[in-house]
Parts: structure tokens; C-alpha cells; sequence
């Protein structure tokens, strides 16, 4: 189901910052954050339909060694700072089977030329079963889904979002907002470099907090169900049946994106995407 937390425009030295749990059935296969041979992406990798909830654009370069040897070749990247993020709408309809997979928005998007408000406009909407895109690059984001809201343009500030509208404050989205505010923004602010502050969202992220049943959204799923999938971060549950079911979904991939410039003459900038793999034994 997953939530991602955008603190955009926010620092001077980190125009993006951006906080993901990825939450998953346990059994899909995924491959982790890696360069893709394929396409100039950075990201972990749904590898039952071959897109990614998370990634950015990177592209590798292959230049000669000059200190060691001219035949050695050395790896580099090109980065051009665009990124998206990709959530499911939760809303009781089922995907079925002739819809496009929703990881296919940040791969098509990332390997675009188009800005991030004119690649969400040109979207075939009926194509996909619900969902939330956020989509970006160094000057400017926008938030697109298919369940009535039109592209927007992020303004400065944290944003957050899950899987329902936009807008709505839900348990999870609220208290990720609130712990941000508290604990790791201030922290950004004093020292904007990773050490000093990554340990506590990371922290933040991992909180497994279940929302009270009177502040739990109607979404069309059992109300057990719901409540599971209340917190930040989601344990193992069974979706099925909480009851008699081995758990087979949760937290399986938490995210940290920034935007650095690394010069104000140039405004020259890079982009970082570090992952935690969650693990669950005998699931």
C-alpha cells in the first residue's frame, strides 16, 4: 500500500527530500536498488511486472582510467535529478488482469524527456488500476491519480500521501507528518548531511503504531484489516484472514531520496537513493 513523505523546496542544499515505506505481498519477487541494465534507472525492481515504486533517473557511463590503466574501464553516472514514486489507491476495486502495471508510470517517467506536469497530463488514466504518482525533477513536482485528482503542482513544504486521496488526513499520513516535523526536519536544518539525520527517519519510518478503530478510514476493507494496515510501517499480517492465515504482507522496503546541489555557480545537482530490505523469515 505504502506512504511517502515530501519535504520539497524546503532546504537550500536539499531541494528534495523524500521518506518511502513500500508495502508488499512477501512471496512477489522484487530485486533490490540496483542500476538497471536495461534503462537509465535507479531503483529496486518489481520483477513480476518489471516496473518500480521508487527510483530515479541514472544513466552509466563507461570512461577510460587514466591514472591506472587506459584499457580499464571506470564507471560513472549521469544523473538529470528526475524522480517519481508511485502509491496504490485503496479503495475496495480489485485490479484485474488487463490493466497496465502502475510501476510502469516511474520507469516510462524517468526515461522521458517531458516535465513532470506534462508527462501527468498525457497519462491514459483508464489504463490502471487506482493509484497516486508523484513525479519530479530538480525545479518542479506534480501529484496525478486516476480517482479524480488532476495534475497539481506541489508547493513548497512536506507533503505526504498514501493511498487514498490526496488531501485526506488519515491516521498514518498524520502522524508521519507530525514525527517529520518534530524530529527529523529540525535535524535537516541544523545539518543537512546524511549521518546527522537519516538515523532518525529511518526511526520515524519504522514506527508501528496502529490507528484507534474510530479514526480509521472507510476504504471498502474489513475494519481488522484495515487496522493493520493503519501504521506507518505495516508488521507481517495476513490479509485474508487475520485469524488463521500465515501473514503474507507488510513493510518490505524503506526509502530515503534526496536533491543535492553540489554547487551554487553551477547549480549543479545530484541525486542519492539509499534503501533498507526488510527480511521476514518463514513467511
Amino acid at each position: 500500500m505504502c506512504i511517502v513523505a515530501i519535504a520539497w523546496q524546503l532546504f537550500d542544499e536539499l531541494p528534495l527530500v523524500l521518506l518511502s515505506n513500500r508495502d508488499e505481498f512477501l512471496q512477489r519477487p522484487t530485486d533490490t536498488l540496483h542500476q538497471w541494465s536495461d534503462k537509465s534507472i535507479y531503483a529496486g525492481r518489481d520483477c513480476q511486472s518489471g516496473g518500480t515504486w521508487l527510483g530515479i533517473h541514472q544513466e552509466l557511463q563507461q570512461e577510460p582510467n587514466q591514472q591506472i590503466m587506459q584499457q580499464t574501464p571506470q564507471a560513472t553516472y549521469h544523473q538529470n535529478g528526475r524522480w517519481a514514486a508511485v502509491l496504490n489507491f485503496r479503495d475496495g476495486v480489485q485490479a484485474s488482469s488487463n490493466e497496465r502495471s502502475r510501476g510502469e508510470l516511474v520507469a516510462d517517467f524517468l526515461t522521458s524527456t517531458m516535465s513532470p506536469m506534462a508527462f501527468a497530463r498525457q497519462i491514459n488514466l483508464q489504463d490502471y488500476a487506482g493509484f497516486n504518482l508523484i513525479i519530479g525533477d530538480r525545479k518542479q513536482a506534480v501529484i496525478v491519480n486516476n480517482r479524480g485528482h488532476a495534475p497539481t503542482l506541489l508547493y513548497a513544504g512536506l507533503h505526504v500521501f498514501s493511498n487514498g486521496q490526496p488531501e485526506e488526513g488519515w491516521f498514518k499520513t498524520e502522524r508521519l507528518r507530525g514525527r517529520l516535523r518534530q524530529e527529523v526536519l529540525p535535524l535537516i536544518a541544523e545539518d543537512s548531511s546524511p549521518e546527522y539525520w537519516q538515523e532518525a527517519a529511518f526511526s520515524v519510518l519504522s514506527d508501528n503504531t496502529k490507528a484507534p478503530t474510530d479514526r480509521l478510514p472507510n476504504t471498502g476493507v474489513d475494519i481488522a484489516i484495515e487496522q493493520a494496515l493503519s501504521s506507518i510501517y505495516i508488521e507481517p499480517v495476513a490479509l485474508a484472514n487475520l485469524e488463521t492465515t500465515m501473514p503474507n504482507y507488510g513493510t518490505r522496503t524503506q526509502s530515503i531520496l534526496t536533491l543535492r546541489h553540489e554547487s551554487a555557480v553551477n547549480s549543479q545537482i545530484s541525486a542519492e537513493l539509499m534503501s533498507h530490505e526488510i527480511v521476514y523469515n518463514n513467511f
